[in-house]
């Protein structure tokens, strides 16, 4: 028999990024999570610990980077320092303190009035970007040549750009005038310093210099003769710097890992000290592959009984082995489910959830493998960062659900270890939604009388939506105190 205390305690963290919503007159005024048919889970919050959490506080609708600092432990009206550097080290910049860096959207100028007329130049610039980027990577200064520019592509329209150099400030604003048909600003210091004067002056000239390499590049002139816009301006905006914090292992005493495809949250967490794991075919947006991050998450977490997937090294372009031994904590992070909710994509964001919750029972019956060999006990927590209501199309204040249990008492609840062990590990892709679906489907299933379901254990709560979670033990609490009350119940947990 093995001895419960000489097991390896290890947590599967699931963020459903923009996993809150409202209620939807169109669904019988029930929210996404409520119509979705999501049986995994369903069954974790019925295994053990629920509640209600306002990511970073009440009333407050805030944006992915400072709600993931504020789970993860750390405030972010301390150590926020703008967006740039998670972006920047994301797309696979090193930074060094002192360097400064921005979220950065190739976009598209008229050079005669000065106005952006689109701040997106092509959502799918995939090829294109790259090219781009290469050719203002490491660019001159005219006016300031001891300054060094480094541009890596992101995702989509998007690039890090980083300047490196004496005497900068992340103290001052952006060129990105945030709307299409309005000018391009000039970068402006936040603060009388010398540094934060002087280096908005060397930012200003950086968007010029990038403007003439855009506008001259081979690329773009074929755009043009293609009737495409041109991507002839850089837009820099949430200039910040890196943070220096405390690693999350010495603030939690769990070694970390993450599946993150999205840029800025993978440099924000490899900020914190996280290692980002290698996911084939994750991409964080509609094309990605939920399966590969189900089991890059499960591997690194059932290290060494299988082998660990490599890690990314900002500056590098080899990855490097993960941890042999493994992580304590794994940090799996869906982006789709927030981009349909900034879509307005009503049935996109129901059918998404599903498709969530069919990775969620991957990574499940990976995990239930492993523990079954006697060296593991695993928890699985599910959660969100914040609200992306469809019908706003935009981060809102709604608390999101919380959701905590052993993976044994999953095990239970969904019916036990054959049906976990019945769940196809096969690679499926996202959901597509044709232009005229519509919510029948959905309408006609809420308008359903349903009865009342009974918890395996814990609280009282037996599935996971916005109302049922306001009923769990856990009540409603800030994401300050995510970690604690986690480290507490793996603790407590036998």
């Amino acid at each position: 028999m093995v001895n419960s205390e000489t097991l390896r305690k290890r947590v599967a963290f699931v963020l459903i990024d923009g996993l809150g919503d409202v209620s939807i007159p169109r669904f019988g005024y029930k929210a996404p999570l409520e119509a979705a048919k999501v049986p995994n889970l369903d069954a974790i919050a019925s295994a053990r610990v629920n509640g209600l959490m306002d990511p970073v506080e009440v009333g407050l609708g805030c944006g992915s980077d400072t709600a993931h600092l504020s789970l993860l432990g750390y405030d972010p009206q301390v150590y926020y320092r703008g967006r740039g550097a998670f972006e920047s080290m994301g797309a696979g910049l090193a930074m060094a303190p002192g360097d400064i860096a921005f979220k950065s959207n190739f976009a598209t100028f008229d050079e005669k009035t000065g106005v952006v007329t689109s701040r997106r130049a092509d959502r799918h610039f995939e090829e294109e970007g790259p090219i781009l980027c290469a050719a203002l990577d490491k660019m001159k200064l005219p006016s300031y040549p001891e300054y060094e520019v480094r541009v890596r592509y992101a995702t989509e329209h998007r690039c890090g750009v980083v300047v490196k150099g004496p005497e900068l400030s992340g103290n001052i604003s952006g060129t990105d005038p945030l709307k299409d048909n309005r000018l391009l600003l000039e970068a402006k210091p936040l603060d009388n310093t010398e540094e934060a004067k002087h280096t908005a002056n060397v930012v200003n000239e950086l968007s010029k210099e990038i403007s003439k390499i855009l506008v001259a590049h081979p690329l773009n002139q074929k755009r043009a003769t293609e009737d495409k816009n041109i991507a002839n301006i850089v837009l820099l905006r949430g200039c910040g710097i890196r943070i220096e914090v405390p690693a999350f292992e010495k603030n939690h005493g769990l070694r970390p890992c993450m599946v993150a495809p999205t840029k800025i949250i993978a440099g924000l967490d490899l900020s914190l000290g996280i290692d980002i794991l290698e996911a084939p075919g994750a991409t964080g947006d509609y094309r990605t592959l939920l399966t590969s991050k189900a089991t890059a998450i499960a591997n690194a977490l059932s290290a060494p009984v299988r082998a660990c997937p490599n890690v990314f090294v900002p500056g590098e372009d080899e990855h490097k082995p993960g941890v042999s031994d493994g992580y304590d904590f794994g940090f799996l992070h869906i982006k789709a489910i927030d981009d349909a909710g900034h879509d307005k994509a009503t049935v996109f964001k129901v059918k998404g959830l599903e498709a969530v919750d069919k990775a969620i029972g991957q990574l499940a019956r990976l995990l239930w493998e492993a523990e079954s060999a006697g060296q593991f006990q695993f928890f699985l927590c599910v959660t969100g960062d914040h609200s992306t209501p469809v019908e706003y199309g935009d981060h809102s204040f709604e608390p999101v659900p919380f959701t905590l249990c052993r993976l044994k008492d999953y095990v239970g609840a969904v019916g036990g270890e054959s049906v976990v062990l019945q769940t196809s590990l096969d690679t499926f892709p996202l959901p597509t939604v044709e232009a005229g679906d519509d919510l029948s489907a959905y309408v006609a299933a809420e308008e359903e009388i349903s009865q009342p379901g009974r918890a395996f254990s814990g609280d009282s709560v037996w599935r996971l939506d916005e109302i049922a979670a306001a009923r769990g033990s856990l009540g409603r609490f800030p994401g300050s105190e995510m970690m604690g009350i986690i480290k507490k119940f793996v603790q407590l947990e036998l």
